[in-house]
């Protein structure tokens, strides 16, 4: 991850606005779920063009080549909100946020929801008070993800693991468990579920994650720091304590190495670039 980069709020509803003719490209981290609220628009990708009708609903995510241009006609407004599977990590298993993050990689077509459909229908009404970013919507938010992506989370974890049944009790425990309940499992006690050698458990669990059992609790560790410095006051040291470091120094070493700067720098970084923003929630994208 780009230090620089302006952390956003998750799960929360943004306008943009684009001129007869205009481009929107997401450069968001994970998925965006992006409504045609008003005007006509395009979705443009290098496979395939499609015509947006005002209330459609355009699934992108982060590598998908392609963004959204708005008719010469008229004046266009978009409402989006981003899904980072790696700030669920009480919500989403591990399998699921391999899953997700492959089907990301993948130069998928976005995918278009019609209007009226059901996922389109409630966005809409979620959008006609985009300043609401209350607990509830962002349940609704997740909600609008998960069933506008249905069919990506049926049987995530499932693949060609049959050969190995150690390897398959892996990828089964993996795919559902949240990340987080990661922090609260000890090596050894993933060896005694397995019924293998702790050699054998090391080597499956880094097939199927893609990174040692160590690797993984030090990354989710971080990232759950990373996402209490951006919504909460509380101290460093209470920072640390909640992601499961019990030396401040420590934790410190490992945030630096991890994404280039202390928590503290972080965290200011994080405030100023916030309130350097303009508090107008619509801007202008014009076509270059």
């Amino acid at each position: 991850m780009n230090p620089k980069r302006s952390f956003e709020p998750h799960l929360v509803i943004r306008e943009v606005f684009l001129p007869p003719g205009g481009e929107w490209r997401t450069s968001l981290p994970g998925w965006a779920l992006v409504h045609l609220t008003t005007g006509q628009a395009y979705s443009i990708h290098p496979q395939e063009n499609q015509k947006l009708e005002t209330g459609s609903v355009v699934a992108l995510s982060c590598l998908t080549k392609g963004y959204i241009r708005a008719s010469q006609l008229g004046e266009v407004l978009l409402h989006y909100f981003q899904v980072e599977f790696e700030r669920l990590t009480g919500l989403v298993g591990l399998g699921e946020q391999q899953f997700l993050q492959q089907a990301a990689s993948q130069d998928n077509l976005p995918r278009v929801l019609l209007p009226g459909e059901s996922v389109s229908e409630k966005f809409r009404k979620l959008c006609a008070n985009p300043g609401n970013d209350g607990f509830s919507t962002r349940l609704h938010l997740l909600d609008l993800f998960t069933e506008a992506l249905g069919h990506e989370f049926k049987n995530p974890g499932n693949g060609p693991l049959r050969e190995d049944n150690a390897k398959a009790r892996i990828a089964g425990l993996v795919t559902q468990l949240p990340a987080s309940a990661l922090l609260d499992l000890d090596f050894d006690d993933l060896v005694e579920q397995m019924h293998c050698s702790p050699r054998h458990v090391s080597r499956l669990f880094n097939e199927v994650v893609g990174m040692s059992f160590r690797e993984k609790k030090s990354e989710v560790r971080l990232l759950r720091a990373r996402e209490l410095l951006s919504t909460t006051e509380a101290k460093i040291l209470d920072v640390a304590l909640e992601s499961g470091y019990q030396s401040i120094s420590l934790f410190n070493l490992m945030f630096k190495k991890r994404f280039g700067v202390s928590p503290g720098k972080w965290r200011a970084g994080v405030k100023s670039r916030r309130s350097a923003k303009r508090p107008v929630r619509r801007s202008a994208v014009l076509k270059p």
